[in-house]
């Protein structure tokens, strides 16, 4: 399995960015995937939002709710960020799995892509 990120950039505060994960190799709708990202200076890779393989459950982290949304299709998934802030600035990533539920821990990701920079001016 690939994946591959896209769509990130500098912004300023308040704007928006979508960012995609495309998939290829084993069919996507047998995995579940979440995004998360790492800022400069942070150890581990902080969870984002996740969605489960049938795209009906999703869960984000306190951080984010109400300004990104998680989707997914046959392609792969996909992060609408909106009402940025500086805070959002960091690597992000995406990643795939195989386990039931909704995954919010780096550690029990299969697949990562190489990451996407978003950068948000104050």
């Amino acid at each position: 399995v690939q994946l591959v990120e896209s769509g990130g950039g500098l912004v300023q505060a308040g704007d928006s960015l979508r960012l995609s994960c495309l998939v290829s190799g084993r069919p996507l709708p047998t995995y579940g995937m979440g995004w998360f990202r790492q800022a400069p200076g942070q150890e581990e890779r902080e969870f984002v939002a996740a969605i489960n393989w049938t795209g009906i459950n999703t869960q984000y982290a306190d951080a984010v709710k109400g300004r990104f949304t998680i989707s997914r299709d046959n392609a792969g998934i996909y992060l609408q960020m909106n009402s940025l802030k500086p805070e959002d600035t960091a690597v992000y990533y995406c990643g795939a799995e195989s386990k039931v539920g909704v995954v919010t821990a780096a550690g029990l990701y299969d697949y990562w892509g190489q990451g996407t920079q978003v950068t948000v001016s104050s």
